[in-house]
C-alpha cells in the first residue's frame, strides 16, 4: 500500500510540474503581446504616464482595450499623444496610436498603432467559456505608480452574469444602470483579483493562450456593484464573442 500511495505521488508531482511547465511557456508566448496603453508628453517629467493595459491582435498593428482606459483630452500646448508603450521597464519604447473604433455599450477600444508589427495574440471563438474555465491575464497592475513590468495572475470563471443587477427600490438607479438595462449584456466573473491597471488585460485560457475575454476593473463594476456601500472589488471581463462583433460590424480587416 505504501509502494501505491508513493507512486501516485510520484504521478502527481510528474502532472504537476508538466502542466506548470506549459502555463510558463504560455505566459513567456504572451508577455511580448502585452502592451501600455497612456499619454506620452515629450516636453514633461515624466514623459510618460500609465493608465491601463491592452494586447495586440491581428497582423500586429491592431490594439485591443477598454474604451474607459483612453485619454479623454490631450493638451496640443504640450504635444501630448495618445501612445503605446512596448517592453517593459526603462527599456519600453513609446509608438503612436489612433483610435479605429470604441464601443460605449461593451467598453472596448481597437486602435492602430505605427511602426513595425509586433507578436499578436489569438481570439478564441465566440462561445461562452463554462463556469469553472482556468484563466489568466497579464498588465500592468497599479502601473503608474510600479512602472510597466507585466504582471499575470490566475483564476477561474467563477460564473456568466449579466451586466445589470436588480436593485431594492428606484432610489438606488443610476443614469448608468438605466441606459446598460436598455441593452443588457453578459459578462465573467472571476475568482482572480485584478487592480487599477489591469483594465483592458487579456483573460486567456492558461493551456492555449487564446484571448476569451478583456478584463474590465471599473466600467462593470460600477453597474454591477452600484448598490453595494463597500464594493466587494469583484473583477469582472467582456466576453471575446463581444469583441468579435465589433471587428465585423466595422469591417476590420488585416
Amino acid at each position: 500500500m505504501k509502494i501505491l500511495h508513493g507512486l501516485l505521488f510520484v504521478v502527481l508531482a510528474l502532472f504537476v510540474n508538466v502542466a506548470h511547465a506549459e502555463f510558463v511557456d504560455v505566459v513567456a508566448k504572451v508577455k511580448p503581446s502585452v502592451v501600455g496603453i497612456g499619454i506620452h508628453t515629450p516636453t514633461s517629467q515624466p514623459q510618460n504616464i500609465l493608465r491601463g493595459t491592452g494586447f495586440v491582435i491581428g497582423d500586429g498593428r491592431y490594439v485591443v482595450t477598454n474604451a474607459h482606459v483612453l485619454p479623454t483630452e490631450l493638451d496640443e500646448s504640450l504635444l501630448q499623444k495618445m501612445a503605446v508603450f512596448i517592453g517593459s521597464g526603462k527599456q519600453a519604447k513609446v509608438r503612436k496610436a489612433e483610435i479605429v473604433v470604441t464601443s460605449d455599450l461593451y467598453d472596448l477600444a481597437i486602435l492602430k498603432v505605427s511602426g513595425a508589427p509586433l507578436p499578436a495574440m489569438t481570439l478564441a471563438d465566440s462561445q461562452f467559456k463554462p463556469d469553472g474555465s482556468y484563466i489568466a491575464f497579464t498588465g500592468f497592475p497599479i502601473g503608474a505608480i510600479l512602472g510597466l513590468y507585466p504582471v499575470t495572475h490566475r483564476g477561474m470563471i467563477a460564473s456568466v452574469t449579466p451586466t445589470v443587477i436588480p436593485v431594492q427600490s428606484a432610489g438606488q438607479m443610476t443614469i448608468k444602470m438605466l441606459k446598460r438595462m436598455r441593452n443588457p449584456y453578459l459578462v465573467y466573473q472571476l475568482d482572480a483579483t485584478a487592480y487599477p491597471g489591469n483594465s483592458g488585460s487579456a483573460m486567456y485560457d492558461m493551456k492555449t493562450g487564446e484571448v476569451v475575454g478583456v478584463i474590465n476593473k471599473v466600467f462593470v463594476q460600477e453597474t454591477k456593484e452600484a448598490v453595494i456601500t463597500k464594493p466587494s472589488g469583484i473583477t469582472y471581463a467582456i466576453p471575446v464573442k463581444y469583441l468579435h462583433q465589433i471587428i465585423k460590424e466595422n469591417n476590420i480587416r488585416w
